[in-house]
Order: C-alpha cells, then sequence, then structure tokens
C-alpha cells in the first residue's frame, strides 16, 4: 500500500506543471500499476528545508522555472507513426520550455544525454545536446519519461486492464524528460521533471508510436 501511494504522490508531482501558468489535469485511463522497487538505492536529501533553492519547493512540489532569459534552451519536435510505420505527423514546441534550477539538472544534461557540440548563435556561444526517446505505451499511459531510474518499474496488470490501454486514445500536449530517484522523506520515491515543455496538442492512437528529438542549450560561462 506505501509504494502504491507513492506512485499516486509521483503522478500528482507530474501532473503540478505551472509552467506558463497552465494547469493540466491528465487522465489516466483508470489503470492501477503496482510498482516494485529492487536493486541498490541511494537517497536523496529533502533539500526544501535547506538554505538556497533546492529541487524542491514543498513537500510535495518540484522547483520549476520557465527557461526564458536562463542558460538553457529547450527545443523538442516529436514524430509520430502508426504502428504499419507509416508518417502520421510531426510537431514542436511554439513556446519557452522549463527546467529544474538546481545542479542535479547540470548533471542530467553532462552525464545522461550524449555528446555535446558547441555553437554560436547570435554571437553567444552554447552547449548543444541532441537527446532521442521513444516511450513504452505502458510509459506513455501514466506520463513517465525516465533519462536516468535508481528504480525498476515493473507494470503488473490484470488483462482487462492490458486491453483497456491498448482500446483507448489518448491525448498528449505534455513532453518531459524525468529523473527518477528515492529522495528522503518528506518526498519519498517520485520523479522530477528536469526538462519540460508544451507541445500542441496531439491525440494517439495505442498503436501509435511517438519518438521524441529533444534539443537543448546551455550558455557557455
Amino acid at each position: 500500500m506505501c509504494i502504491f501511494l507513492c506512485f499516486l504522490k509521483t503522478i500528482y508531482l507530474h501532473l503540478d506543471f505551472t509552467f506558463c501558468m497552465i494547469k493540466f489535469i491528465i487522465p489516466l485511463l483508470g489503470v492501477v500499476f503496482v510498482i516494485l522497487l529492487t536493486g541498490s538505492i541511494q537517497s536523496i536529501s529533502a533539500d526544501h528545508t535547506e538554505p538556497g533553492i533546492g529541487i524542491f519547493k514543498d513537500a510535495t512540489n518540484v522547483n520549476i522555472v520557465d527557461s526564458e532569459g536562463s542558460k538553457y534552451k529547450i527545443f523538442m519536435h516529436a514524430v509520430i507513426r502508426n504502428g504499419d510505420d507509416h508518417l502520421i505527423t510531426a510537431i514542436e514546441n511554439t513556446a519557452n520550455g522549463a527546467y529544474v534550477p538546481h545542479k542535479i539538472t547540470d548533471h542530467v544534461f553532462d552525464t545522461l544525454m550524449g555528446q555535446k557540440e558547441i555553437v554560436t548563435i547570435d554571437g553567444i556561444k552554447y552547449e548543444k545536446v541532441q537527446y532521442t526517446y521513444t516511450p513504452s505505451l505502458e510509459y506513455r499511459s501514466v506520463m513517465l519519461y525516465p533519462i536516468f531510474s535508481e528504480v525498476d518499474f515493473t507494470f503488473e496488470i490484470s488483462a482487462e486492464q492490458v486491453n483497456r490501454i491498448h482500446s483507448i486514445n489518448q491525448e498528449y500536449a505534455h513532453w518531459k524528460i524525468d529523473y527518477c530517484a528515492i529522495f528522503e522523506e518528506p518526498h519519498n520515491h517520485m520523479c522530477i521533471p528536469i526538462f519540460q515543455l508544451l507541445v500542441p496538442n496531439i491525440t494517439l492512437e495505442p498503436g501509435d508510436v511517438v519518438t521524441h528529438y529533444w534539443t537543448i542549450l546551455r550558455e557557455l560561462s
């Protein structure tokens, strides 16, 4: 029961996306997932009680800031294909992204996103990284997009729930790059959206495949 409640807390955290003053209420299809935690896990401090800007602004919410005017520029386009690999459409963000203003974001950018290159835009030098991710239908259904996880997510669902996932269309407009870990009390286990943004709303059928192509720039000091 504790693990299940922690998972619900994680989903609540994902829905607390106040970027651009927009709040999303995302249907979770009525599917119940049981998460089994395995392996060696190292806790991360509950830093909202410490001086300075931490990962969390309180016990349940992550610090998120708009990328406009910051050292980060966040872009993403998504390519959607059907089950026969035929192109359906491509979409991209038309507004600024958002990110967690903490050293953990620099860690993800430096170590988890692949090879960097130096580019100059309008006379300003940036480090540029490109990251590609194709979420499974199960992860997509619960809005989970982990670039890294100290947690094993094993979805145990009934045949009825599997049929439901594979028969219902779902709308998407909010895409993220998640970092999943075990955080110390009172945060418990959750995934934090390191980078995130809004794109034009799109409805995906269960058989559709969506591939994210992220491009993130970080201004050089």
